[in-house]
């Protein structure tokens, strides 16, 4: 049964179920008659735990369906990538897990969204609380004009932690973890604005490490960087992902096949295939998404 969020204001638009079009199953565990799988007695690999996951969601910006019917789990502890043209819906649906879409008027939502079992879209979720546990990296860096210290500060003093010491210490491991602290560590107090482009985008993600999200949200991450700049954002996700579920919108297919485990393709709203990398890269299994992997659109 299709669950419904939407404006309190604004009527629900009818809308039939429809089929999933490409939600492809976590794999499962290897058979053990297979060849690579466990013996002599070992037990199988567990299946990854499902982080986030849809199950025929529907976005409507007013009379737009910008949204249509997706459905798909994002396993554990890895990195999953939207890809699909401009104005496919990645980003859209990559916001609607941290129910950013709430700011703007006009949307309605249908289906259902789920943080672990936490349904994201019931109106007894703590959406404050919702957007701490699920971190949002944007296209352009957004440091705030003050000390690079401060900017990684922000988070923590909302949640209450004022002793300097306690902050000393985190705000060093999220930069560590973030790849930045050795290159800032004698310059905490001068203004994040002055660092460079890649700089100020792993400053960025220190900010919504410090505050100990479980999911990281990235919409093109490194889109308005230059190439080395964007190999370290590329090595910084594959490092995080031991630690975090990350989610990352790009237009880039080559970044798309280095850093992400599962590919999600997206096409006028609708999720046209969804499974593993490697296998959608090399062999797709549905012609739109071999069409706009080989640039034939797009």
């Amino acid at each position: 049964m299709t669950v419904e969020t939407r404006n309190p204001e604004r009527p629900a638009l009818a809308q039939p179920p429809r089929p999933s079009l490409a939600s492809a199953p976590l794999p499962a565990p290897p058979d053990p008659a297979s060849p690579g799988a466990p013996t002599g007695g070992e037990p199988d690999a567990p299946a990854a735990r499902v982080k986030l996951s849809a199950a025929h969601f529907h976005l409507h910006y007013g009379a737009h369906h910008a949204i249509q019917d997706v459905s798909l789990e994002i396993p554990e502890h890895s990195v999953t990538a939207i890809i699909g043209p401009s104005g496919c819906g990645k980003s859209t649906l990559l916001r609607s897990f941290n129910r950013m879409n709430d700011l703007i008027a006009s949307v309605r939502t249908e289906g259902e969204l789920r943080l672990g079992d936490e349904p994201i879209l019931s109106p007894a979720i703590d959406v404050v609380d919702l957007r701490r546990r699920v971190g949002m990296v944007f296209q352009r860096p957004n440091p705030f004009p003050r000390s690079i210290f401060e900017n990684v500060a922000f988070g923590l003093r909302l949640l209450g932690i004022r002793d300097r010491g306690e902050l000393e210490i985190r705000i060093e491991d999220s930069l560590r973890r973030a790849a930045l602290w050795d290159e800032v560590r004698d310059r905490l107090d001068r203004s994040a604005i002055a660092l460079s482009g890649g700089q100020q985008q792993r400053l960025c993600i220190a900010r919504s490490l410090a505050v100990e999200p479980e999911v990281l949200l990235m919409d093109e991450p490194a889109s308005a960087l230059d190439p080395t700049a964007t190999a370290r954002i590329e090595e910084l996700v594959l490092g995080l992902k031991s630690r975090y579920t990350i989610l990352v919108v790009t237009h880039n297919m080559q970044q798309a096949a280095r850093i992400s485990d599962r590919t999600a393709f997206m096409l006028q709203g609708e999720l046209i295939e969804y499974g593993d990398t490697r296998q959608m890269f090399t062999s797709p299994r549905r012609q739109l998404t071999e069409d706009y992997i080989t640039g034939r659109f797009g």
